[in-house]
Formats: structure tokens, sequence, C-alpha cells
């Protein structure tokens, strides 16, 4: 992080703008909007500087700048344009310990001016640090999109009633569920569509609600976090990792999504390294009933989806029989995404009338697979934890009648930065896993489809780009005898 973000109180406080054209005057007006005591400098005032100075709220001084100007300043903004006067305005601020920004000169900067989404009393700040404004600013564009209108009247209304939620629910991490069980309710709905008596009338009902419990629960959320790529995370797992007091993940939950959840949350791993000592399963049960009993609101956050071999089913029996609230979050599995992002098509009319999702790894040996099913020809195998068992699915497919001339695609680390797709056939499986040292986490795809992807890259796109995306990977193709 380049910048520390931060919320100025400049309400009465003495700032100065040096410049007096329009980009001047549009900095100066959010400064008078902040409440701050405004000193405009410049040798020459522009029309729209000079209506602000029309209305009484800024003291103008119509010559060149003096490094004194910023004495007893708390803010410095420099928009005269001359690159020499931004570079003395910064150096005299600086000297002065006082903040400043020079419009769009990185430079001579002590601090950023963030785009901005004003839905007073909430504020939005974006900011590239500088980089790229054109691009905080188009996000900007699509945040005020999002907001509605009537979010700040949402924000005045339950400020009102903070200091009584205090007066009646002590405990800080109580109180936050409170607020957030507030904002998930029809609140906010019946703010935007007038009706403060019954939103006054919700809250008084839930605050009832807190008071009268004679003990605080928690409650679990069984959360797929998808394949990796953290924009394949569903809004409504995002808005469960935000909301989590404790986070218990896998080992394939990436970096990059956990860095999404609540930054005060305590985050767990519980996964399983192959040859490593691991968390039993049962362990596993445990500590998230005992998290849920203490009153925490826990999101178990596993790679894929939760109910397709993440044990998510043996995690809520758990929870079930020990009478503690839970709900399950669906995500994207890892056939889809990583099949997605390598242009496989799961099924397809031609070649593939169905889809069958199989472990390698499980309380069942690979030996105990219904292998003749499996078999099958014109369905596609989508195979998970199929790294180390590579030789015995070759084997036992071909045995039981799958061509070896089956087209297979090896999927390591799909939808990541790190994506690899090792394609050939199912006789060459073995080899390729050892030539290519595969290593999980890998999907193996089985069947005619996965000979598609590069073949459908679109027009013009970078054939090393896969779809969903667009992430670069590694591709590489059999050679028979290699």
């Amino acid at each position: 992080m380049d910048y520390f973000p931060a919320f100025l109180q400049l309400d009465g406080k003495r700032c100065l703008v040096v410049g007096g054209g329009d980009i001047a005057a549009r900095k100066a007006r959010l400064l008078l909007d902040a409440g701050a005591h405004l000193r405009v400098v410049a040798p020459q005032i522009g029309a729209g500087m000079a209506k602000l100075a029309g209305g009484g709220r800024v003291r103008l001084e119509r010559r060149k700048f003096l490094d004194s100007d910023v004495e007893k300043c708390w803010l410095v903004v420099s928009a005269s344009g001359v690159p020499a006067v931004e570079k003395r305005v910064f150096a005299a601020a600086n000297s002065a310990g006082v903040f400043c920004n020079a419009v769009d000169d990185k430079e001579n900067c002590s601090y950023i001016t963030p785009a901005i989404v004003d839905r007073s009393p909430i504020i939005v700040a974006i900011s590239s640090s500088g980089s790229t404004p054109v691009l905080a600013k188009k996000i900007r564009t699509r945040i005020e999109s999002l907001l509605p209108a009537g979010i700040g009247q949402v924000a005045e209304f339950l400020g009102k009633w903070r200091k009584r939620v205090r007066s009646e629910i002590s405990d800080l991490s109580t109180r936050l569920h409170f607020w957030e069980r507030v904002a998930d309710s029809r609140v906010a709905a019946d703010i935007y569509d007038g009706k403060i008596d019954s939103a006054n009338k919700a809250i008084v009902r839930m605050l009832g609600d807190y008071r009268d419990s004679a003990a605080t629960v928690g409650e679990a959320w069984l959360v797929g976090a998808g394949p990796g790529d953290p924009d394949l995370l569903t809004l409504r797992a995002l808005q469960k990792m935000q909301s989590a007091d404790v986070i218990l993940h896998d080992r394939l939950v990436s970096d990059e999504v956990l860095a999404l959840a609540r930054r005060d949350a305590e985050i767990i791993a519980v996964g399983k390294t192959p040859g490593c000592r691991a968390n039993s399963q049962q362990e596993i049960n445990e500590l998230l009933r005992s998290l849920v009993v203490a009153g925490n609101r826990v999101c178990r956050l596993k790679g894929g989806d939760p109910f397709i071999f993440g044990r998510g089913g043996e995690e809520a029996e758990a929870l079930a029989a020990a009478g503690l609230p839970y709900e399950v979050v669906p995500g994207i599995t890892a056939a889809a995404g990583c099949a997605a992002y390598a242009g496989i098509p799961l099924t397809h009319r031609d070649v593939s009338q169905s889809l069958v999702l199989v472990t390698a790894h499980g309380k069942n040996s690979v030996d105990r697979l219904d292998w003749p099913s499996l078999a099958r020809e014109r369905q596609t195998l989508a195979v998970y934890m199929a790294v180390s068992r590579f030789p015995d699915i070759m084997n036992k497919l071909i045995a039981n009648g799958r061509s070896a001339d089956t087209p297979i695609a090896i999927i390591e680390r799909g939808t990541t930065a790190e994506q690899r797709i090792v394609r050939g056939t199912l006789g060459q499986l073995t080899m390729l896993g050892r030539a290519h040292q595969i290593a999980a986490p890998a999907m193996l795809i089985i069947g005619e489809v996965a000979s598609f992807g590069a073949a459908m890259t679109p027009s013009g796109q970078d054939p090393e780009a896969r779809s969903g995306g667009g992430m670069r990977t590694q591709e590489s193709q059999a050679i028979s005898g290699r």
C-alpha cells in the first residue's frame, strides 16, 4: 500500500489553493464543500474561481506564490499548471510539515486526491496511487451506478440509532452482528420508500430480539470459494466472507481470495496437504461446532463448491446434529471453472451427451469405482484429485474398453495466473504426468471434448489467452514418443 487512506475533517481549517484556473476552481470547490477556510493565491483568476470568490467564501490574493503562504495551513493544493511553481509549492509545504497535492504531478505530492462518490454521509474514495487517475474515475463511475441515490438517507437514519444501540448492546462483537442484521433487513427499503415509522419499528423489534436472547449462538456458512480466480466468487460468498468473525479455509483457497475477507476476521488454515500432518475431518467438525457455540459467525471456506468433493455434507451433518444454524453457499466447482478457462466444453451434442464428476481420492479406493460405467464412450469424465492416480486411471479405463486414443486435458492450477494445460491421449496420461511434472491441484478431463480449446480461440485473440478471465496459460501438446 503506497498511500494510507484517510478522510480529513477540514471544517474551519485553513487550506491553500495555488492557481486560479478551472482545475484550481474545481479543487477549491471540493475544499469548500468540506468546510475549509480557503485562501487562493494566483496572479490571474479565471471565471470559475472569480465566481467562488464573489460568494464571499474565498480569500483571494492576486499575486505570485510565496513560501510563507503555506504557514499555518492544514492542506495545500497546487494547481497552477506551471511545473516550476508546483515544485516550489511542494518544497515549501514539505519544509513546513504540511500535506501538499500538485494536480497531475505525482512527484510533487505528499497526498493523493481520490476520485469521489459522494452520497453524504456515505463517501467512497478511489485512488490508483497517482498511477492512472483515468482508471480510478472509471471505477468511480461503476460504483456510482451501483450505489442507490438514497443510501445517504439510510446512513443518516441509522446514525441516529447508534447511541441507543450502544447503550442496549454493550458487547462490540454482538453490536456488529446486530448492525449487519439491520443492514440485511428491509429497513433500508423502508427508508427508500419513505416509511420511516416502519423502519423505526423494525429496529425496535430487532433490539428486543437481541435483548431477550438468553444466550448468543453464532452460525456457520459453508461457502464455495470457486476454483482459484477471485473474480469467480459469487456475490453471496463475498458477503459472507466480509461478515464472518472467523474463516476456516482449505489449502486450495488462494491468498487473493482470502485477501477479500473482513480485515479483522480470524483466519485459520485447516487444509489437508498430501504427505503432511493435517486436521482430521472430525477435528475440523469439532472446531467448527465450538466456534459457532461460542457465538461466532464462521465462514467455512472451501475451494470449488462445498458439496462437490468438499466434505461440506459431512460438516453440515455435524452442525445439524448439534442443532446449530448453518447455510450453504454454492461455488463454481473446479470442473466447470477449469474447463471454461481452458476453452473446453464439458458437454457437446456431437461428441458428449453426459458428464461424470469423479474423485480419485476418497474413502473408497480407485479399485472400487464403477470402471465399466466410467469407460463408456460419448461421455466426459472430469476427475478431481487425480495426480497421484494417473497410472490407475489410465489402466482401468483402457482395460474396461475406453480407447487409448481418447483425448485428455490436464489443467494444472486452473483459472489462476499460473494455469497450465497439457493435452494428449488417454494412453499417454502416465507419461504426460511425469514428463511435465504435473502437481496438484490439477483437473483431469477425459473425452472427445478435451481436444477442444485452442481451436475455439476467438479470431484475433492471443492463442495463449484462455476464455473466461483471459488468463495467459502454458499449453503443451503431447508428442508421440516424447
